[in-house]
């Protein structure tokens, strides 16, 4: 089994500046791409930012992925955080997992974290 597990979310000011991580745990799995995806209350979820598995940091707008190599997690840190960046937080890996000698893909997602920020 491989599973993923999101952590950092919280109530956050306006203006400030949030870090979530992304941990991924299992055996025989390589990962090709992670992606950080959000759902606003009452919306859908989309896409936030994301990185390949060989990436170091990827920055999009105010979303940085970035990779913690000690930690072997993927964080998004979030700056300049505004109200409608509340919502709950996914984060997803795409990859490989070797079953018996057999490569087959995976996109697992965790959990969720959720992110306040208020005005």
């Amino acid at each position: 089994q491989v599973q993923v597990a999101e952590s950092g979310g919280g109530l956050v000011q306006a203006g400030g500046s949030l870090r979530l991580s992304c941990t991924a745990s299992g055996s025989s799995f390589s990962v090709d791409h992670t992606d950080w995806y959000r759902q606003p209350p009452g919306k859908q979820r989309e896409w936030v930012a994301g990185m390949p598995g060989s990436g170091v940091t990827s920055v999009t707008g105010r979303f940085t992925v970035s990779r913690d190599k000690a930690k072997n997690a993927v964080n998004l840190e979030i700056d300049s955080l505004k109200p409608e960046d509340t919502g709950v937080y996914y984060c997803t890996i795409r990859g490989l997992r070797n079953i018996r000698g057999t490569l087959i893909p995976v996109n697992i997602w965790g959990q969720g974290t959720q992110v306040t920020v208020s005005s």
